[in-house]
């Protein structure tokens, strides 16, 4: 069976076509024209702002023109994450979908189903001719997944219909999301100096990998390995034996994502040769028993490398190597309102070489508290100077506070125990979603997250359950028939 085969058909179909067309974050042109095409075949109401966000206005069924207007909200970028065999290009390629026991997956590469799943169901939505439904807006955002910049460039008059959002980016079935952290990235730009190798050194290349990855929101409380972490260990350790010189360093490449995957080119003197492998060994051992629960694929490879025809100064490449060891990586302080709830934390998403001989590392920073996001952005920012590192910082994004006195909660909740006999979970969550920014822009809305179940999503590894899909759509559907006028 193939995707566009599976039930409710139209979303799933649209759910086939939206995986055939290439849309990385900031690069959304395709999809875009894909939407305005679309609604002109459906001879639906359309317009698109200079930031690519696409509006789209279907009238109320019959009998329904009294009902509140509702707006349906998913973007239509998706991370771009491959496993390093896999020969892909995600600006021309499709991705390449299978079923297997009950969950949509892709061959080596991220799915997008994040949020392509809410795309096609708000697609699904304005295409169906027998529905029963009030005036409904499907905003669709672009660039979510790389600063919600998409989100920011929305003018306050973009949505003219109602004050009811429900945000079809969430990814546990069975679960209401009524709030969201807030976050920012804070970068730290090395400077270097390319100085010839010397002689009497032994070259290698290290690599870091066999980690499972994850989003930098939902995960980073599962205590999952980040490959930069790790990489940095390792090398610290040595340097702390021996002279080390750095020739190149990789690792990670999104900040929403926990790395998987790390490598390096490194020299030690002749003399400090079996160091490379002993600590490696060392290491190994070390880690394969801390992730044993979360991460026990991962692993540590090193072999030889030619003499490179540059190195890193070594004063700055130690200066590196000591502020990747000292920058925090993880959960820093959990919710003292919302049990289970991480309130803040930061990631080390990436360390990448620039031709202009400058290291640039990316750091994610997320909290439901606005002055602790603050506070863990500054606590890195402190080790980039320390570090003599040039700071960069984005301005962020709004954390969504949770009402648990919504009205639209109040209805999903009731439609859901009547639907499926039992209780939903209400939960604020620690990624980021745009519900924070649309508040800002319009105060009055009314604003739910919700969407099937996905795993592993920002990794190779994202699947899509296809019973949660049914369930969730049967859900949407009652939900906008009984909107109250």
């Amino acid at each position: 069976m193939e995707i566009k085969d599976l039930k409710p058909v139209l979303l799933w179909q649209f759910f086939d076509r939206i995986t055939q067309i290439p849309r990385p974050s900031k690069k959304e042109g395709k999809i875009v024209s894909f939407l305005l095409d679309f609604a002109e075949q459906q001879g639906l109401e359309a317009k698109k702002d200079s930031a690519g966000n696409v509006l789209i206005r279907k009238p109320a069924s019959k009998g329904k023109e009294n009902l509140k207007t509702v707006i349906l909200q998913s973007h239509v970028d998706m991370v771009c994450e491959k496993n390093a065999d896999v020969d892909f290009n995600f600006e021309t390629d499709s991705i390449q979908t299978y079923i297997n026991s009950g969950w949509v997956k892709a061959k080596g590469t991220t799915l997008g189903g994040d949020d392509g799943i809410g795309v096609a169901a708000a697609l699904a939505i304005l295409a169906s001719k027998d529905l029963e439904h009030g005036p409904v807006e499907c905003l669709f955002t672009t660039d979510e997944e790389t600063g919600l910049t998409g989100a920011y460039a929305l003018s306050k008059d973009f949505l003219t219909g109602g004050n009811i959002l429900i945000n079809l980016d969430s990814e546990e079935w069975g679960e209401f999301c009524i709030g969201c952290a807030g976050g920012k990235n804070t970068q730290g730009i090395f400077h270097y100096t390319k100085t010839a190798p010397p002689a009497g050194y032994f070259w290698f290349e290290v690599q870091v990998g066999g980690l499972n990855g994850g989003h930098s929101g939902s995960d980073i409380n599962a205590g999952l390995g980040n490959a930069n972490k790790i990489l940095t260990r390792y090398l610290w350790t040595l340097l702390q034996e021996c002279p080390l010189l750095l020739a190149s360093i990789d690792g990670g490449n999104l900040h929403n994502a926990i790395a998987r995957e790390a490598r390096a080119t490194a020299g030690v003197p002749d003399a400090f040769k079996e160091k490379v492998s002993v600590w490696l060994n060392v290491l190994q051992a070390d880690l394969s028993a801390e992730l044993s629960q979360v991460d026990k694929g991962v692993k540590l490879s090193v072999h030889s490398a030619e003499k490179p025809a540059y190195c890193i100064d070594a004063g700055t490449g130690n200066s590196l190597l000591n502020a990747l060891y000292a920058l925090p990586h993880g959960v820093t302080g959990m919710s003292r309102e919302i049990p289970g709830l991480v309130e803040t934390s930061t990631n080390l998403a990436s360390v990448k070489m620039q031709e202009n001989a400058t290291v640039t590392v990316t750091t994610s920073q997320r909290s439901s508290t606005e002055s602790l996001k603050t506070d863990i952005a500054s606590q890195v920012r402190a080790v980039f100077l320390q570090a003599g590192a040039e700071v960069v910082a984005t301005e962020g994004y709004p954390s969504w506070k949770p009402n648990p006195g919504s009205a639209i909660l109040q209805l999903s909740q009731s439609i859901f125990e009547k639907l499926f006999r039992e209780k939903p979970k209400v939960i604020a969550i620690h990624a980021g979603l745009e519900c924070g920014l649309f508040f800002e822009k319009n105060p009055k809305l009314d604003m739910i997250s919700c969407g099937p179940t996905i795993l592993g999503a920002h990794s190779p590894d994202e699947r899509l359950e296809i019973e949660t899909v049914e369930k969730w759509w049967k859900f949407l559907l009652e939900l906008l028939k009984a909107i109250p006028e």
